[in-house]
């Protein structure tokens, strides 16, 4: 299956550094209908007003985090079914384990590069 390079792709992460980072990435490997939400609350709101192919969610975010966000996406019949990739920097089996039992698609362990990115949505969407 071919990823549809058009698709729209929610960035969700409270540090507007890592947006940026992350905003750059998807724009080498051709993606270019990217927004940001800066907190859970916005995104959900961007969410259900408008269709999305991809989350890319930070865990680590004040006050809905990354996970309660994704469980929040799962639970709305809706939004269910949006593809979702996780990234923090915490690697702990424990994490991951929580993140799959919650419905995530992929997940990302800070830092990546370009080449991660591409392999997690890859995996996720297809192939591009």
């Amino acid at each position: 299956m071919a990823v549809d390079m058009s698709v729209n792709i929610l960035i969700v992460d409270d540090y507007k550094t890592m947006v940026m980072i992350i905003r750059n990435l998807l724009k080498q490997l051709g993606f270019n209908r990217v927004d940001e939400a800066l907190d859970g609350e916005t995104a959900l709101a961007k969410l259900r007003a408008a269709n999305f192919g991809l989350v890319i969610s930070d865990w680590n975010m004040e006050p809905m985090s990354g996970l309660d966000l994704l469980k929040e996406i799962r639970g709305d019949p809706q939004l269910t079914e949006t593809p979702f990739i996780m990234v923090t920097a915490e690697a702990k089996s424990s994490y991951v384990m929580a993140a799959k039992e919650a419905g995530v698609n992929n997940y990302i362990v800070k830092p990546f590069n370009a080449a991660t990115l591409k392999s997690k949505i890859q995996a996720v969407l297809g192939t591009f």
